[in-house]
Protein backbone atom coordinates (compact mmCIF):
# COMPACT_ATOMS: atom_id res chain seq x y z
CA UNK A 1 0.00 0.00 0.00
CA UNK A 2 1.11 3.61 -0.47
CA UNK A 3 0.67 6.58 1.82
CA UNK A 4 -0.52 9.79 0.20
CA UNK A 5 0.43 13.11 1.79
CA UNK A 6 -2.06 15.61 0.34
CA UNK A 7 -1.07 19.26 0.31
CA UNK A 8 -4.49 20.32 1.58
CA UNK A 9 -4.73 17.65 4.28
CA UNK A 10 -4.42 20.31 7.02
CA UNK A 11 -7.65 22.09 6.08
CA UNK A 12 -10.51 22.00 8.53
CA UNK A 13 -13.07 19.41 7.61
CA UNK A 14 -10.58 16.96 6.14
CA UNK A 15 -10.46 13.47 7.63
CA UNK A 16 -7.07 11.94 8.38
CA UNK A 17 -6.69 8.30 7.42
CA UNK A 18 -3.93 5.74 7.52
CA UNK A 19 -3.36 6.26 3.79
CA UNK A 20 -3.57 10.07 3.88
CA UNK A 21 -2.47 11.38 7.28
CA UNK A 22 -3.23 15.00 8.21
CA UNK A 23 -0.58 17.63 8.90
CA UNK A 24 -0.84 19.03 12.42
CA UNK A 25 1.40 21.09 14.66
CA UNK A 26 3.20 18.00 16.00
CA UNK A 27 3.57 16.19 12.69
CA UNK A 28 1.24 13.94 10.74
CA UNK A 29 -1.88 12.47 12.32
CA UNK A 30 -3.14 9.07 11.12
CA UNK A 31 -6.59 7.72 11.95
CA UNK A 32 -7.13 3.94 11.90
CA UNK A 33 -10.57 2.52 11.21
CA UNK A 34 -10.04 -0.92 12.69
CA UNK A 35 -12.33 -3.70 11.50
CA UNK A 36 -14.85 -4.49 14.21
CA UNK A 37 -13.37 -1.68 16.34
CA UNK A 38 -11.76 -4.26 18.58
CA UNK A 39 -8.27 -5.35 19.54
CA UNK A 40 -6.52 -7.83 21.80
CA UNK A 41 -4.10 -6.68 24.52
CA UNK A 42 -1.25 -7.88 22.29
CA UNK A 43 -2.52 -5.76 19.40
CA UNK A 44 -2.75 -2.73 21.69
CA UNK A 45 0.89 -3.30 22.72
CA UNK A 46 1.91 -3.64 19.08
CA UNK A 47 0.30 -0.37 17.98
CA UNK A 48 1.90 1.37 20.97
CA UNK A 49 5.31 0.15 19.84
CA UNK A 50 4.67 1.40 16.30
CA UNK A 51 3.50 4.78 17.63
CA UNK A 52 6.69 5.12 19.65
CA UNK A 53 8.93 4.03 16.77
CA UNK A 54 7.35 6.09 14.00
CA UNK A 55 5.46 8.88 15.79
CA UNK A 56 5.74 10.87 18.99
CA UNK A 57 4.09 8.13 21.05
CA UNK A 58 0.77 9.92 21.58
CA UNK A 59 -2.32 7.82 20.86
CA UNK A 60 -5.92 9.01 20.85
CA UNK A 61 -9.38 7.47 20.85
CA UNK A 62 -11.73 9.87 19.11
CA UNK A 63 -15.22 10.90 20.18
CA UNK A 64 -16.57 8.42 17.61
CA UNK A 65 -14.31 5.59 18.79
CA UNK A 66 -11.52 5.57 16.22
CA UNK A 67 -7.83 5.17 16.99
CA UNK A 68 -5.37 7.97 16.08
CA UNK A 69 -1.59 8.14 16.21
CA UNK A 70 0.22 11.49 16.30
CA UNK A 71 3.64 12.82 15.39
CA UNK A 72 4.35 10.84 12.22
CA UNK A 73 6.68 12.34 9.63
CA UNK A 74 6.86 12.27 5.85
CA UNK A 75 9.51 9.58 6.26
CA UNK A 76 7.86 7.50 8.96
CA UNK A 77 4.20 7.58 7.83
CA UNK A 78 4.61 4.84 5.24
CA UNK A 79 6.46 2.33 7.47
CA UNK A 80 3.94 3.04 10.24
CA UNK A 81 1.08 2.29 7.85
CA UNK A 82 2.72 -0.95 6.72
CA UNK A 83 3.24 -1.97 10.32
CA UNK A 84 -0.33 -1.11 11.30
CA UNK A 85 -1.63 -3.28 8.45
CA UNK A 86 0.20 -6.26 9.97
CA UNK A 87 -1.52 -5.66 13.32
CA UNK A 88 -5.07 -4.84 12.23
CA UNK A 89 -7.37 -5.19 9.27
CA UNK A 90 -8.03 -1.58 8.28
CA UNK A 91 -11.41 -0.55 6.91
CA UNK A 92 -11.64 1.85 3.99
CA UNK A 93 -14.44 3.36 1.94
CA UNK A 94 -17.77 4.58 3.25
CA UNK A 95 -17.92 4.99 7.03
CA UNK A 96 -20.60 2.59 8.32
CA UNK A 97 -20.68 2.46 12.11
CA UNK A 98 -22.29 0.01 14.52
CA UNK A 99 -22.35 0.11 18.35
CA UNK A 100 -19.22 -1.23 20.05
CA UNK A 101 -21.07 -4.21 21.57
CA UNK A 102 -23.04 -5.06 18.40
CA UNK A 103 -23.89 -8.73 18.22
CA UNK A 104 -22.94 -9.34 21.85
CA UNK A 105 -25.43 -7.00 23.53
CA UNK A 106 -28.39 -9.04 24.86
CA UNK A 107 -30.55 -5.90 25.01
CA UNK A 108 -30.29 -4.98 21.32
CA UNK A 109 -33.39 -5.49 19.18
CA UNK A 110 -31.42 -6.78 16.19
CA UNK A 111 -27.80 -7.51 15.36
CA UNK A 112 -26.83 -4.58 13.08
CA UNK A 113 -23.64 -6.12 11.71
CA UNK A 114 -25.07 -8.08 8.74
CA UNK A 115 -26.90 -5.02 7.41
CA UNK A 116 -23.85 -2.82 7.98
CA UNK A 117 -21.65 -5.30 6.10
CA UNK A 118 -24.10 -5.34 3.17
CA UNK A 119 -24.05 -1.54 2.98
CA UNK A 120 -20.25 -1.44 3.04
CA UNK A 121 -19.99 -4.05 0.28
CA UNK A 122 -22.64 -2.48 -1.94
CA UNK A 123 -21.22 1.05 -1.62
CA UNK A 124 -17.63 0.31 -2.68
CA UNK A 125 -17.90 2.06 -6.06
CA UNK A 126 -20.17 4.80 -4.76
CA UNK A 127 -17.82 5.72 -1.89
CA UNK A 128 -15.37 7.49 -4.21
CA UNK A 129 -18.05 10.07 -5.03
CA UNK A 130 -18.92 10.79 -1.40
CA UNK A 131 -17.21 13.21 0.97
CA UNK A 132 -14.99 11.67 3.67
CA UNK A 133 -17.33 12.69 6.49
CA UNK A 134 -20.46 11.05 5.07
CA UNK A 135 -21.49 8.47 7.66
CA UNK A 136 -24.07 5.72 7.97
CA UNK A 137 -24.99 4.44 11.43
CA UNK A 138 -26.65 1.02 11.77
CA UNK A 139 -27.81 0.64 15.35
CA UNK A 140 -29.31 -2.44 16.97
CA UNK A 141 -30.78 -0.15 19.65
CA UNK A 142 -29.22 -1.84 22.66
CA UNK A 143 -28.06 -0.37 25.94
CA UNK A 144 -24.84 1.16 24.53
CA UNK A 145 -26.25 2.64 21.33
CA UNK A 146 -25.08 5.39 18.96
CA UNK A 147 -28.11 7.66 19.18
CA UNK A 148 -26.03 10.69 20.21
CA UNK A 149 -23.63 10.52 17.24
CA UNK A 150 -24.33 12.51 14.10
CA UNK A 151 -25.09 10.46 11.00
CA UNK A 152 -26.10 11.29 7.44
CA UNK A 153 -28.20 8.14 7.35
CA UNK A 154 -29.27 6.37 10.53
CA UNK A 155 -30.89 2.93 10.61
CA UNK A 156 -32.20 1.97 14.06
CA UNK A 157 -33.82 -1.36 14.87
CA UNK A 158 -37.30 -0.86 16.33
CA UNK A 159 -38.79 -4.33 15.81
CA UNK A 160 -37.91 -7.83 14.70
CA UNK A 161 -38.07 -6.79 11.05
CA UNK A 162 -38.51 -3.03 11.29
CA UNK A 163 -35.96 -0.24 11.18
CA UNK A 164 -36.33 3.51 11.58
CA UNK A 165 -34.51 5.22 8.71
CA UNK A 166 -33.52 8.84 9.40
CA UNK A 167 -31.98 11.06 6.72
CA UNK A 168 -31.49 14.61 7.91
CA UNK A 169 -34.91 15.75 9.15
CA UNK A 170 -36.84 12.91 7.52
CA UNK A 171 -37.63 9.67 9.28
CA UNK A 172 -39.53 6.63 8.01
CA UNK A 173 -40.19 3.09 9.18
CA UNK A 174 -38.90 0.52 6.72
CA UNK A 175 -38.58 -3.25 6.55
CA UNK A 176 -35.25 -5.02 6.91
CA UNK A 177 -35.29 -6.24 3.30
CA UNK A 178 -35.76 -2.65 2.06
CA UNK A 179 -32.96 -1.12 4.10
CA UNK A 180 -30.04 -1.77 1.75
CA UNK A 181 -31.65 -0.36 -1.41
CA UNK A 182 -33.15 2.64 0.42
CA UNK A 183 -29.77 3.47 1.97
CA UNK A 184 -27.97 3.19 -1.37
CA UNK A 185 -30.61 5.44 -2.95
CA UNK A 186 -29.99 8.16 -0.36
CA UNK A 187 -26.22 7.81 -0.77
CA UNK A 188 -26.56 8.25 -4.55
CA UNK A 189 -28.58 11.43 -3.96
CA UNK A 190 -25.84 12.79 -1.72
CA UNK A 191 -23.12 11.81 -4.20
CA UNK A 192 -24.96 13.55 -7.04
CA UNK A 193 -24.67 16.83 -5.11
CA UNK A 194 -20.86 16.65 -5.05
CA UNK A 195 -18.00 15.68 -2.75
CA UNK A 196 -18.80 18.33 -0.15
CA UNK A 197 -22.47 17.36 0.20
CA UNK A 198 -24.04 15.87 3.31
CA UNK A 199 -27.52 14.53 3.98
CA UNK A 200 -28.56 17.94 5.33
CA UNK A 201 -28.14 19.29 1.78
CA UNK A 202 -30.85 17.02 0.37
CA UNK A 203 -34.25 18.60 -0.29
CA UNK A 204 -36.52 18.47 2.72
CA UNK A 205 -33.78 17.59 5.21
CA UNK A 206 -32.75 21.02 6.52
CA UNK A 207 -34.23 20.46 9.98
CA UNK A 208 -32.15 17.59 11.29
CA UNK A 209 -33.50 15.65 14.28
CA UNK A 210 -32.00 16.34 17.70
CA UNK A 211 -29.33 13.83 18.72
CA UNK A 212 -30.34 11.23 21.24
CA UNK A 213 -29.24 11.18 24.85
CA UNK A 214 -25.58 10.42 25.49
CA UNK A 215 -25.00 6.93 26.83
CA UNK A 216 -21.90 6.77 29.01
CA UNK A 217 -19.49 3.96 28.11
CA UNK A 218 -18.08 4.08 31.65
CA UNK A 219 -19.49 1.22 33.69
CA UNK A 220 -20.14 -2.48 33.37
CA UNK A 221 -22.14 -3.99 30.52
CA UNK A 222 -23.53 -7.50 30.36
CA UNK A 223 -22.71 -9.41 27.17
CA UNK A 224 -24.24 -12.67 25.99
CA UNK A 225 -21.41 -14.72 27.48
CA UNK A 226 -19.22 -12.24 29.40
CA UNK A 227 -19.09 -8.67 30.71
CA UNK A 228 -17.39 -5.54 29.41
CA UNK A 229 -16.14 -2.70 31.60
CA UNK A 230 -15.70 0.77 30.16
CA UNK A 231 -12.73 3.05 30.78
CA UNK A 232 -11.93 6.30 29.01
CA UNK A 233 -8.76 8.08 27.98
CA UNK A 234 -8.65 11.49 29.68
CA UNK A 235 -9.58 14.03 26.99
CA UNK A 236 -9.20 11.22 24.47
CA UNK A 237 -5.43 10.94 24.72
CA UNK A 238 -2.71 8.81 26.28
CA UNK A 239 0.95 8.02 25.66
CA UNK A 240 2.40 4.75 24.43
CA UNK A 241 4.00 3.84 27.77
CA UNK A 242 0.74 4.19 29.71
CA UNK A 243 -1.26 2.25 27.13
CA UNK A 244 1.42 -0.46 27.03
CA UNK A 245 1.10 -0.73 30.81
CA UNK A 246 -2.68 -1.02 30.40
CA UNK A 247 -2.22 -3.87 27.91
CA UNK A 248 0.12 -5.65 30.32
CA UNK A 249 -2.43 -5.28 33.12
CA UNK A 250 -5.11 -6.67 30.80
CA UNK A 251 -3.04 -9.78 30.12
CA UNK A 252 -2.40 -10.32 33.83
CA UNK A 253 -6.07 -10.00 34.73
CA UNK A 254 -7.64 -12.03 31.93
CA UNK A 255 -9.01 -9.27 29.69
CA UNK A 256 -9.57 -10.96 26.34
CA UNK A 257 -10.20 -7.90 24.16
CA UNK A 258 -10.77 -4.17 24.03
CA UNK A 259 -13.63 -2.62 22.07
CA UNK A 260 -13.14 0.94 20.84
CA UNK A 261 -16.17 2.98 21.88
CA UNK A 262 -17.53 6.51 21.44
CA UNK A 263 -16.58 9.23 23.92
CA UNK A 264 -12.88 8.26 23.88
CA UNK A 265 -13.50 4.90 25.57
CA UNK A 266 -12.24 1.35 25.62
CA UNK A 267 -14.49 -1.52 26.70
CA UNK A 268 -12.43 -4.22 28.39
CA UNK A 269 -14.05 -7.63 27.89
CA UNK A 270 -13.68 -9.88 30.94
CA UNK A 271 -12.24 -7.14 33.15
CA UNK A 272 -11.87 -7.88 36.85
CA UNK A 273 -12.04 -5.36 39.71
CA UNK A 274 -8.26 -5.68 40.05
CA UNK A 275 -7.81 -4.63 36.41
CA UNK A 276 -10.08 -1.63 36.89
CA UNK A 277 -8.07 -0.60 39.95
CA UNK A 278 -4.86 -0.73 37.92
CA UNK A 279 -6.47 1.22 35.07
CA UNK A 280 -7.50 3.96 37.49
CA UNK A 281 -4.00 4.06 38.97
CA UNK A 282 -2.62 4.55 35.45
CA UNK A 283 -4.81 7.64 35.08
CA UNK A 284 -7.68 6.26 33.02
CA UNK A 285 -11.27 7.26 33.77
CA UNK A 286 -13.08 4.36 35.42
CA UNK A 287 -15.96 6.11 37.25
CA UNK A 288 -18.98 7.62 35.45
CA UNK A 289 -19.00 10.61 37.81
CA UNK A 290 -15.38 11.54 37.09
CA UNK A 291 -15.49 15.26 36.17
CA UNK A 292 -13.16 14.61 33.23
CA UNK A 293 -16.07 12.89 31.45
CA UNK A 294 -17.69 16.34 31.24
CA UNK A 295 -14.65 18.08 29.75
CA UNK A 296 -13.71 18.24 26.07
CA UNK A 297 -10.25 19.44 25.09
CA UNK A 298 -8.18 19.39 21.93
CA UNK A 299 -4.40 19.05 21.97
CA UNK A 300 -4.05 22.83 21.69
CA UNK A 301 -0.64 24.44 21.34
CA UNK A 302 1.09 21.18 22.34
CA UNK A 303 0.33 19.73 18.93
CA UNK A 304 -1.65 22.12 16.75
CA UNK A 305 -0.33 25.12 14.85
CA UNK A 306 -3.66 26.93 15.41
CA UNK A 307 -3.67 26.42 19.18
CA UNK A 308 -2.91 29.33 21.50
CA UNK A 309 -3.05 27.37 24.77
CA UNK A 310 -2.10 23.84 26.00
CA UNK A 311 -5.76 22.87 26.17
CA UNK A 312 -5.46 19.38 27.69
CA UNK A 313 -3.07 20.46 30.43
CA UNK A 314 -5.46 23.27 31.34
CA UNK A 315 -8.44 20.88 31.24
CA UNK A 316 -6.68 18.56 33.72
CA UNK A 317 -5.95 21.52 35.97
CA UNK A 318 -9.60 22.60 35.97
CA UNK A 319 -11.26 19.19 36.43
CA UNK A 320 -11.44 19.39 40.22
CA UNK A 321 -12.93 22.91 40.02
CA UNK A 322 -15.78 22.01 37.70
CA UNK A 323 -19.23 22.23 39.26
CA UNK A 324 -21.46 19.12 39.16
CA UNK A 325 -23.73 18.75 36.11
CA UNK A 326 -21.66 21.35 34.24
CA UNK A 327 -19.74 20.62 31.04
CA UNK A 328 -16.59 22.41 29.99
CA UNK A 329 -14.89 22.80 26.63
CA UNK A 330 -11.26 23.95 26.54
CA UNK A 331 -10.41 24.92 22.97
CA UNK A 332 -6.99 25.80 21.67
CA UNK A 333 -8.57 28.19 19.16
CA UNK A 334 -12.00 29.31 18.02
CA UNK A 335 -12.44 26.38 15.62
CA UNK A 336 -13.54 24.22 18.54
CA UNK A 337 -12.60 20.91 16.92
CA UNK A 338 -12.95 18.82 20.08
CA UNK A 339 -16.55 19.86 20.76
CA UNK A 340 -18.47 21.55 17.92
CA UNK A 341 -21.65 21.69 20.02
CA UNK A 342 -22.46 24.27 22.72
CA UNK A 343 -21.06 23.72 26.22
CA UNK A 344 -22.04 25.24 29.55
CA UNK A 345 -18.58 26.83 29.74
CA UNK A 346 -16.09 27.21 26.92
CA UNK A 347 -12.57 28.54 27.35
CA UNK A 348 -11.05 29.58 24.04
CA UNK A 349 -7.35 30.19 23.50
CA UNK A 350 -6.62 33.62 22.03
CA UNK A 351 -3.43 35.62 21.44
CA UNK A 352 -4.54 37.94 24.27
CA UNK A 353 -5.73 35.36 26.80
CA UNK A 354 -8.65 33.00 27.41
CA UNK A 355 -12.05 33.83 25.96
CA UNK A 356 -14.91 32.79 28.26
CA UNK A 357 -18.11 31.72 26.47
CA UNK A 358 -21.18 30.74 28.46
CA UNK A 359 -23.69 28.29 26.96
CA UNK A 360 -22.13 28.51 23.51
CA UNK A 361 -19.49 27.33 21.07
CA UNK A 362 -15.82 28.16 20.73
CA UNK A 363 -16.54 30.42 17.75
CA UNK A 364 -19.05 32.55 19.66
CA UNK A 365 -18.18 36.01 20.97
CA UNK A 366 -16.74 35.61 24.50
CA UNK A 367 -18.36 37.33 27.44
CA UNK A 368 -14.92 38.31 28.68
CA UNK A 369 -11.23 37.57 28.14
CA UNK A 370 -9.37 36.15 31.13
CA UNK A 371 -5.76 35.98 32.23
CA UNK A 372 -4.31 32.57 33.08
CA UNK A 373 -4.53 33.32 36.82
CA UNK A 374 -8.28 34.01 36.49
CA UNK A 375 -9.47 30.84 34.77
CA UNK A 376 -9.79 28.56 37.83
CA UNK A 377 -11.99 30.96 39.78
CA UNK A 378 -14.04 31.76 36.66
CA UNK A 379 -14.78 28.08 35.99
CA UNK A 380 -15.56 27.39 39.64
CA UNK A 381 -18.00 30.33 39.72
CA UNK A 382 -19.71 29.64 36.40
CA UNK A 383 -23.00 27.71 36.35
Amino acid sequence: MSVVLPIASHRRGACPTLDAPMQTGDGLLARLRIEGARMTPDQLSAICALAAEHGNGLIEVTDRGNLQVRGLTNTSAAPFARGAETVFKIMRGLVVETPPLAGDDPTEIADPRPLAASIRAASVLLAARLGPKVTVVVDGNGRLNLSSLKADIRLTAIGSNQWACSVGGRSDVILRNEALMITLGHLRQIANLGKHARADDLPGTAAAPRPGKDVSPIGQFALRDATASGIALPFGSSDHKTLTALAAAARRHGVTAFRLAPHHALLAVGATPAFMTEAAALGFITAPDDPRTRISACIGSDGCASGHIPARAIAAQLASRLAPATDLHVAGCDKGCAHPRPADITLVGRPDGYGLVRSGRAGDTPATVLRVDQIESAVAAAR
